[in-house]
């Protein structure tokens, strides 16, 4: 096995997805990217609504006392792990979908619900529009500093990307190094994501599912 996979996500997605990494037999690179902190915000009456939309789990993890004040709506989340946070959180989620936020806001219609609020982050919010009435920001993920020679591991590696955020700063973090795009393999869990890493990559793979796992199995053929 000549490469290693490199693991780009904060944490706390970063340490799980290092540890299925290492748990495959595969060899990791841990560089968070991004670093995710709490915004503040006010919660809004949560008689103005009549669902909730989750679109990630840090949303749970950075929304504070404001989340107490809504756990009476009842919640769609996009992924199990959004979900089981949501659940954690005390919300009663009535569906979940893999990565699909179209799909999610479509069952909630679907179920009967025409205005939800989204809380997510300040990168990521929806448009509002359709089902969705209002989208508040609970949490950023915010570029850390990283200095060049963090990324001379990179070199030979397989980049995982799990998002377009994450896709776009490798490419420029590669580029003002000075490093050739040609030394590293990419795999990305959409095709969107692989579309935003742009191209020169040695080899760019997408996962056969928008999941963690799909991701790693993706990496891993490249490298095995």
């Amino acid at each position: 096995m000549s490469r290693r996979i490199a693991v780009l996500r904060p944490e706390p997605g970063n340490a799980a997805t290092v540890a299925r990494v290492e748990a495959s037999g595969a060899q990791a690179i841990s560089l968070q990217l991004f670093v995710v902190r709490a915004l503040d915000w006010i919660s809004p009456d949560a008689g103005d609504f009549d669902a909730i939309l989750l679109t990630s789990a840090n949303a749970v993890r950075h929304g504070g006392s404001g989340l107490a004040l809504l756990t009476q709506l009842p919640a769609f989340a996009v992924g199990e792990k959004t979900a089981a946070a949501a659940r954690a959180g005390g919300f009663d989620v009535r569906a979940s979908g893999e990565s699909d936020v179209s799909a999610i806001v479509a069952a909630a219609h679907a179920q009967g619900y025409r205005r939800l609020l989204h809380l997510g982050g300040r990168d990521r919010a929806s448009a509002v529009g359709g089902p969705i009435d209002t989208a508040i920001a609970v949490y950023a993920s915010e570029a850390r500093e990283i200095d060049h020679a963090d990324l001379a591991p990179l070199a030979g590696a397989v980049a995982l990307l799990h998002s377009a955020r994450a896709a776009r700063r490798l490419g420029e973090l590669i580029d003002s190094a000075g490093m050739a795009r040609a030394e590293i393999a990419v795999a990305a869990i959409s095709t969107a994501v692989a579309e935003a890493a742009g191209s020169g990559w040695s080899v760019v793979t997408v996962a056969a599912m928008p999941r963690d796992e799909a991701l790693i199995e993706a990496a891993r053929a490249l490298i095995d």
